[in-house]
């Protein structure tokens, strides 16, 4: 086994913790871990001459994420983003970690801390793909568990969530986006959401 595969073992025995199960095939796996299982899946779909480095900082971008409780920072938006942050930062070093017991350099470490912390991805186009590849597995996977969740929701909220998520994603983002067939409700609200944007 190559040392790439040795780290997504370590970041999917990691995200095994996961005390969230989601069925998936008919039987219970970890949240934390199949979501990185997706991403990677994604990525070879998306972009399949990815470097290494983003295809750890794909496949572990959530690590262990669960041990950092939402409900553990403030409400609004400034406790939200400081959780967020929060996570990112130790996201990059519990992958740096794996990434330093198997034999990768600090320039590569360097490298995936930038792409999961999501540092200017106008200018790094590894961070862009993480962002394209999170976007689409949302609008894949878990875009229905989000709306039942969130059910209280007015319409408007939807749209901007949706039109938030779209101006992340690059054209290719985009155009994969929309080859995954989403309903035409969701294209309608993602539609609406982009000319509220427009107009504030």
């Amino acid at each position: 086994m190559d040392r790439l595969h040795r780290v997504y073992n370590a970041i999917d025995a990691a995200n095994a913790e996961d005390p969230k199960l989601v069925t998936v095939d008919g039987g219970q796996v970890p949240a934390a871990q199949i979501y990185g299982q997706r991403m990677t899946a994604m990525l070879e779909e998306f972009q399949p001459d990815a470097s290494e480095v983003l295809k750890i900082a794909v496949r572990g971008q959530h690590i262990q994420r669960f041990k950092i409780p939402r409900e553990d920072y403030p409400e609004g938006k400034a406790g939200y983003y400081r959780w967020r942050n929060e996570q990112k930062r130790q996201h990059a070093i519990k992958i740096g970690e794996i990434m330093a017991e198997e034999g990768y350099g600090q320039e590569d470490i360097d490298a995936m801390g930038t792409i999961v912390r999501k540092e200017r991805p106008a200018e790094n186009p590894d961070t862009q793909t993480l962002e394209d590849i999170a976007a689409l597995v949302f609008l894949k996977y878990e875009l229905n568990a989000f709306l039942e969740k969130y059910h209280a929701y007015t319409p408007e909220k939807y749209a901007d969530i949706l039109a938030k998520t779209w101006r992340k994603m690059s054209p290719k983002g985009h155009e994969a986006a929309l080859a995954l067939n989403p309903p035409e409700a969701i294209v309608a609200l993602l539609h609406q959401g982009l000319a509220a944007l427009e107009k504030a």
